[in-house]
């Protein structure tokens, strides 16, 4: 008997109602589950996605009854099979199976078991171009989301290369990813909240016309690391315009000045950051060869310790790091002979480290402390074994000591410079090297006397002094204050005044330390 005029309107109104409710549940965080669980409840049946081997993809939340999600994925395979767009399967003694294929490759299926109700079939075609589009939605968010992530491990493996030196290789990476990387860089350090490193490193890499090699800090989960051309500037809304003076206090760093033209009104990098989000603080380094990254990461984190502490929140490097100038031959020969045992080490098993993954270690440690081992991708067990490790090879308290740590820190600066091999070239055969003579230079006391004179000429007494206090605690806070008879607070209030006074950092690694160290070593201050 056909339908009555009034049966056909009701129909209508519900599939209008249907399809209107589709409508504003695909508009959720989490369309298709909410979709899946509307279904359940229109129908009365089990609601699920289910691949073409029978994979469950998607289902409402709650408890699932096995018996019905084999039902459901012998159907859908079953259908796959046949090759149908849609079924009804089952039925006689089990409970009826609703199929329809989803617009999606590979092939999905929207499924509903139990319902027996010819209007169903209606509702599952509307519902299915909904969770279609939803389904297709989600895998491309997927798939954004896997690339994204790709390309960021890539990023963070280009910049291991370059701070272990292995610059062909992570410009290799780098063209793969169609991101050259420039022979000269400036290294920035973007210390920002948390929660907001992925929106600030959009942020400037949309600011900086995609010139700017951006990396999330693998070390520290509220830095990011930029490798930026000198010069690179901004377009600005708020620059002066050309032919006026500048505003006071806006001076650019050096090699990140204004772009010279007749375009735009330009502004520095690092103070569009600090402009768009004052909560970031900036460290610059000076440009360098694409080689010399490591010292630009160290020079931007010294300059990172004073722009917390200035009021323009950022600071470009003004200091000296090279410490090459402290050895001639007879330094580099120290340097080998220091390192020796770790460079002759033959591992007893095959997956035990090397020498040279033992002196990466150890250089990762020195910079970064306990944080190596995020920076290694090792456990942090894993790391304290090394350590442990290289405490016998090297036969000093590398662990705990900060003048083995020195020592260690420099001599792996000199067996890695690229004149060391030169050097130890024209070393007096059988001649045995110390410390102190690589110290007692004339060149060596010239450079310890530049990296003390900013405390002696301008950091009061008590500053100098909690210094040379803090250095011989091994670097230990808690220690230094107890020796100086002031509070923990007192003592880290006058370390951070000596940071703003040389420039450098000391509380957060990579530290100075090694460097005031041997200076003070050098003139036997200590």
């Amino acid at each position: 008997m056909p339908a009555s005029p009034s049966d056909v309107r009701a129909d209508r109104a519900d599939r209008a109602d249907d399809i209107l409710a589709l409508a504003r549940l695909a508009t959720r965080r989490g369309a298709i589950r909410d979709i899946l669980g509307w279904l359940t409840w229109r129908t009365g049946g089990p609601a699920a996605l289910v691949g073409d081997t029978g994979r469950v993809l998607a289902r409402p939340g709650g408890e699932s009854d096995p018996s019905v999600a084999r039902l459901a994925a012998e159907a859908a395979v079953e259908l796959h099979r046949r090759g149908a767009p849609s079924a009804v399967l089952g039925g006689g003694e089990g409970p009826p199976v609703h199929l329809i294929a989803l617009d999606a490759d590979p092939r999905t299926y929207l499924v509903v078991v139990g319902p027996d109700d010819p209007r169903c079939g209606t509702l599952l075609a509307d519902a299915a171009r909904t969770l279609g589009l939803c389904w297709r939605l989600e895998w491309a968010e997927r798939e954004r989301r896997r690339i994204e992530s790709a390309e960021g491990h890539s990023r963070e493996a280009v910049l291991h290369l370059l701070m272990v030196g292995s610059v062909p290789a992570a410009q290799r990476i780098a063209g793969a990813l169609r991101a050259a990387l420039p022979s000269v860089i400036q290294v920035y350090v973007i210390e920002c909240p948390q929660p907001r490193r992925r929106e600030i490193a959009q942020r400037i890499d949309r600011e900086a016309g995609g010139g700017a090699w951006i990396v999330p800090c693998p070390v520290r989960p509220n830095h990011l690391i930029a490798l930026v051309p000198p010069g690179t500037a901004a377009p600005s809304a708020t620059a002066s315009p050309p032919g006026t003076a500048p505003v006071a206090g806006t001076a650019p760093a050096a090699g990140t000045g204004p772009v010279a033209g007749t375009g735009p009104p330009q502004e520095p990098l690092d103070l569009l950051i600090v402009r768009l989000v004052p909560e970031c603080r900036v460290g610059v380094s000076a440009a360098v060869a694409l080689r010399d990254t490591p010292t630009a990461y160290e020079q931007a984190i010294h300059a990172l310790a004073v722009a917390r502490n200035a009021p323009e929140h950022r600071a470009g490097f003004g200091g000296d790091v090279d410490v090459t100038v402290l050895a001639g031959p007879e330094g580099y020969l120290w340097a080998s002979e220091l390192l020796a045992p770790c460079l002759r080490y033959a591992p007893a098993r095959r997956a035990d480290p090397g020498p040279q993954e033992l002196l990466g270690t150890l250089g990762s440690w020195l910079s970064f402390g306990g944080a190596a081992s995020r920076h290694l991708k090792i456990h942090r067990n894993t790391l304290a074994a090394r350590i442990r490790h290289l405490d016998e090879l090297l036969g000093v308290e590398v662990s705990r000591s900060l003048p083995a740590q020195s020592a260690a820190w420099l001599a792996l600066r000199l067996h890695t410079a690229p004149q060391a091999a030169a050097a130890r070239a024209l070393a007096t055969p059988g001649r045995t090297a110390t410390l102190d003579a690589v110290l007692g230079t004339s060149a060596a006391g010239t450079w310890a006397r530049v990296q003390l004179r900013p405390l002696e000429q301008t950091g009061p007494t008590a500053t100098l002094e909690t210094v040379r206090t803090w250095l011989r605690a091994d670097a230990r806070l808690p220690a230094a204050a107890a020796a100086l008879g002031i509070s923990l607070p007192g003592a880290r209030k006058r370390l951070t005044r000596a940071e703003d006074v040389l420039g450098r950092s000391l509380l957060t690694a990579p530290s100075a330390k090694y460097e005031l160290w041997l200076a003070m070593r050098a003139l036997g201050s200590l």
